[in-house]
């Protein structure tokens, strides 16, 4: 064999090398953001109409938020918080439609007490999607439903889906445990 062949055969290798190689990153890559995003995934993937344009997307997302000086609530805010949530939520009886507009408003208010910046409401949700994939969802339906009860078409039973949409974001924003949920099952609205 000459020098050249070798050469050749060498340069083959390596390449076929790197390339393994970048297939088995973007494979990861992949199979990480597909594992950390779950369902908000599949709704960018969706969304952007391929997986690498989304999975850039989600990427972009995460350095965004890396940059964020996000903090835990401090004991006193937390159960001020709380304390709100019960009240906001008892008074859902009575006035839905304000007990559904003071959720939205003090899940935003925590959202900035945690250090989320309060741009429009897609890049919020976008914010939250990285460190809430499973809950942010959730926080898009609420937000869906005050819009169209801003436009009088929801009825009680989608005001009452929105407070438990919201409820499931508070709870992740307050960093409660399972164990310390605030108000206790029995003080829930019926799901």
């Amino acid at each position: 064999m000459d020098n050249t062949t070798l050469i050749i055969i060498v340069a083959v290798v390596a390449a076929l090398f790197i390339v393994a190689a970048i297939v088995i990153t973007r494979r990861r890559r992949s199979e990480h953001l597909k594992q950390h995003f779950g369902p908000e995934y599949d709704r960018t993937v969706q969304q952007h109409g391929d997986a690498r344009h989304a999975e850039a997307v989600l990427i972009d997302r995460e350095k965004r938020v890396e940059k964020f000086s996000l903090r835990p609530l401090n004991p006193v805010d937390r159960e001020r918080y709380a304390t709100e949530w019960a009240t906001v939520q008892r008074r859902f009886v009575d006035d839905p439609s304000t007990a559904v507009t003071q959720a939205d408003k003090l899940v935003t208010n925590v959202m900035a007490a945690r250090g989320y910046p309060m741009a429009d409401f897609e890049q919020r949700a976008a914010d939250i999607s990285v460190s809430y994939p499973t809950v942010v969802q959730n926080y898009r339906s609420a937000r869906e439903v005050t819009l169209r009860h801003a436009s009088g078409e929801s009825s009680t039973e989608d005001l009452r889906q929105a407070m438990v949409y919201f409820r499931s974001l508070f709870d992740e924003l307050l960093d409660t445990s399972k164990s310390q949920k605030i108000g206790a099952s029995h003080d829930r609205l019926a799901s």
